[in-house]
């Protein structure tokens, strides 16, 4: 009888198993094939040079080349998804020049070399490249370099090149939303063009009402671009001074961005204040020492009207630094209106929304800080 039981539950069994259709062998190979057709979906973005370059459909990896590429993944929160880096973003961790390479600076450090970097010209490691095999490279190069990477590597290129240093300017805001779209990062990208434009919008109504003849005249000198600059290095359409509606003397003359100012025109604008980069200042200090005539017959120096502006062009912009410049020339151009910001808790909140640290304290030691300053004298 149990023999009779067992057989019969034997070919119940073998019943059974036919019913399915499907061997689990079978069972295992069709489940591979599914995965394998979902790892080779693909789509396509479209980059800041309007190049449409087909992606997977989830990018698990990345590394970043050419100028502002990396700050905009950290920005995004994707820290976790780099393979690689530049040599140029491995040396920030007591330097604070950059944003993301100072609170990502262990992280970036652990990561192997993708290339040299510093500009906007082909710098990559490609053998490097290659071997990583990173899904997508997002890139600041130019257009010629990006798409010589691209053919050298074979592997997908995404520029996300914003055009201008400018936090105000719209190119900044669609290269963020070209690295969150490959980055599957459209929600956190959303949350910070909402939070900037919460700035730009708080710093606007500060000053809306301030007629334009009750404005102080400003400067901004020995600005950082492509490396730093004395006094007479200045910029026109100024992102800090735009967002808060000061009227800039360098604005005068019809130059777009950074320019070297002709001296007599300096001194004809005699500015009533005067923002200087603190990390430009010794090279100020010894064009004082060539010619103390010329800054002394400016008005801003004689009254003591000189402020620290802390450089954020530095491998593009340190948005950041960017607002926190704007909040603090506000107060000192608008006192009234911006008396209820203390700089340095700002900046630290700042640099908390768009880093997840904050470090003013690291600023300060690094000599950044905002405060007033001196020329002419021991600084």
């Amino acid at each position: 009888m149990r023999r009779f039981v067992a057989l019969l539950l034997a070919l119940l069994a073998l019943t059974a198993l036919s019913a399915c259709g499907a061997t689990p062998a079978e069972e295992s190979d069709s489940t591979q094939t599914a995965v394998d057709a979902d790892s080779d979906a693909v789509r396509t973005v479209v980059d800041c040079y309007g190049r449409e370059v087909e992606i997977p459909e989830e990018v698990k990896t990345v590394v970043c080349t050419g100028s502002g590429a990396l700050r905009m993944v950290c920005y995004l929160q994707c820290a976790d998804k780099l393979v690689g880096v530049e040599d140029t973003d491995k040396n920030y961790e007591t330097s604070t020049l950059r944003d993301y390479a100072h609170v990502y600076y262990e992280t970036l450090q652990a990561l192997p070399s993708i290339g040299k970097g510093g500009g906007t010209a082909n710098t990559a490691y490609v053998e490097e490249l290659i071997a990583l095999q990173p899904d997508v490279i997002l890139s600041g190069y130019s257009q010629e370099a990006l798409e010589d990477l691209a053919r050298t590597t074979g592997i997908p290129c995404v520029s996300v090149r914003a055009l201008s240093i400018n936090f105000i300017d719209e190119s900044f805001y669609t290269a963020m939303e070209v690295a969150a779209d490959v980055l599957g990062a459209q929600a956190r990208c959303e949350e910070v063009l909402t939070w900037i434009d919460g700035c730009k919008a708080d710093l606007s109504a500060r000053t809306a009402d301030i007629p334009e003849a009750d404005k102080p005249l400003c400067y901004a000198g020995a600005v950082t671009y492509s490396g730093t600059h004395g006094f007479t290095g200045t910029y026109s359409n100024f992102g800090p001074f735009l967002a808060i509606g000061a009227r800039n003397a360098a604005d005068e003359v019809e130059e777009e961005g950074y320019y070297d100012a002709d001296p007599e025109k300096i001194l004809s604008w005699d500015p009533d204040v005067i923002f200087l980069d603190p990390g430009s200042l010794d090279l100020v200090q010894e064009e004082y020492a060539s010619n103390p005539g010329f800054f002394d017959a400016l008005t801003a120096v004689q009254t003591g009207q000189i402020y620290a502006c802390v450089s954020y062009n530095n491998y593009s912009t340190n948005v950041g630094y960017a607002i926190a410049d704007a909040y603090y020339a506000g107060t000192v151009l608008s006192p009234e209106q911006f008396a209820d910001v203390d700089i340095a808790a700002k900046t630290d909140e700042i640099l908390e929304f768009l880093l997840g640290r904050g470090y003013y304290g690291d600023m300060t030691a690094d000599g950044l800080a905002f405060g007033p300053l001196e020329i002419g004298h021991e600084a």
